[in-house]
């Protein structure tokens, strides 16, 4: 009987096992070629396992178990008719559930003796109506619940989240950004730019740009610590936080200090795109030196964004809302922005988080300077 062997394929330098996350086809269903088998999780993403051949799906290993790249995991046995089972081969009958242990009686109410056998109460103890009713706590939930497991790309985020807090003296600073000069120039140029570029032109590559010319001015926001080494980055890498069906992606924009807003916008296009996909690599979430994170996009006024370890800052941006301003002396309306730096305290002073922060609202501000860069 003829038969092809499903192994797990190299997914990354850094990465030597991963987890069945999902079977999308029964043991002993019918595939065809090209039919997705199963998802595949690691500690950066997830990526399919599609069928190479037609056949009849044999799964070795089962959901939720962690295997080696290059292991074993099913057979398809690919001389069985196309469309259906083979009929030597039928499908394996689904294990019997393990019986549940019964829920535990409930404990049997304290008797209470008759009215007339109940000792009389001493003069000395305040009378049992006085006395409140003790609470009983049920440990039932209050209604249905379910269980699912947690991924391991959700592992890894949590443990990496926890870890941030603990080894890093993390502190976030925050100042407020009139958007008003940047809509009326998005506004205004916006649609020359696409009929140009072919590409919308968003806030999030206006932002970009003012965070690479701001960290040319200050190199240490940009840096990392290695031991006791501090590391500067001569170049940016801007990691964007992308909300992505099977959880938060960071893909890398390389080298975004050198790439026009049209370049920047493509670039995040594409990431986005295939973050929603699930079909990032692992190396285009490696590396990054800076990291913005945009939680306005599901309406967040304000908040402390977490670094993204091994970086050291991370710049969050919030919805846009008119709120009153004091100008010229005058109370006026405007669109007001909050920003957020979370900084690495280990090595960056507060003078350099809060002037970089500054900076980053002037460019805003007066976003024509951006393209002149001054």
């Amino acid at each position: 009987m003829a038969t092809l062997d499903v192994v797990i394929p190299a997914v990354g330098e850094s990465i030597t096992e991963v987890v069945i996350g999902k079977w999308f086809k029964k043991n002993g269903e019918s595939v065809r070629m090209d039919d997705m088998l199963c998802e595949l999780e690691t500690d950066k993403a997830t990526m399919e396992v599609n069928a190479e051949q037609a056949g009849i799906l044999e799964i070795v290993v089962p959901e939720g178990t962690t295997v080696a790249v290059g292991a074993l995991v099913a057979r398809i046995q690919t001389d069985a008719a196309e469309g259906g089972p083979a009929s030597d081969a039928p499908a394996a009958a689904p294990a019997a559930a393990p019986a549940m242990p019964s829920a535990p009686s409930a404990p049997s109410a304290p008797s209470v003796p008759p009215a007339s056998s109940a000792p009389l109460a001493s003069t000395s103890v305040a009378p049992a109506s006085n006395r409140p009713d003790p609470i009983v706590r049920s440990s039932a939930p209050a209604g249905p619940q379910r269980r699912e497991r947690m991924s391991q790309l959700r592992k890894t985020i949590a443990r990496r989240l926890v870890a941030v807090k603990n080894e890093t003296a993390m502190l976030t600073t925050f100042n407020e950004v009139n958007m008003g000069p940047l809509m009326e120039m998005r506004s205004r140029y916006k649609d020359s730019f696409k009929e140009r570029y072919g590409v919308g032109l968003g806030f999030m590559s206006l932002f970009a740009k003012a965070v690479c010319l701001a960290l040319r001015e200050f190199p240490v926001i940009n840096a990392g610590l290695d031991g006791e080494d501090l590391v500067y980055h001569d170049y940016v890498d801007l990691s964007i936080a992308v909300s992505a069906p099977r959880g938060l992606m960071v893909p890398v924009v390389r080298g975004a200090d050198h790439l026009a807003l049209h370049e920047i916008e493509r670039e995040i296009a594409r990431l986005a795109g295939k973050a929603r996909e699930g079909t990032l690599s692992v190396d285009e979430m490696a590396g990054g030196t800076f990291t913005i994170t945009n939680g306005g996009v599901f309406g967040s006024m304000l908040s402390t964004p977490i670094i993204n370890a091994p970086q050291s800052a991370i710049l969050g941006m919030h919805n846009i809302v008119e709120r009153p301003i004091a100008l010229q002396g005058q109370v006026v309306i405007r669109p007001i922005m909050y920003i957020a730096l979370s900084y690495d305290h280990r090595l960056i002073d507060g003078k350099d988080s809060v002037s970089f922060l500054v900076r980053v609202k002037e460019f805003l501000e007066d976003p024509y300077r951006m393209l002149i860069e001054i």
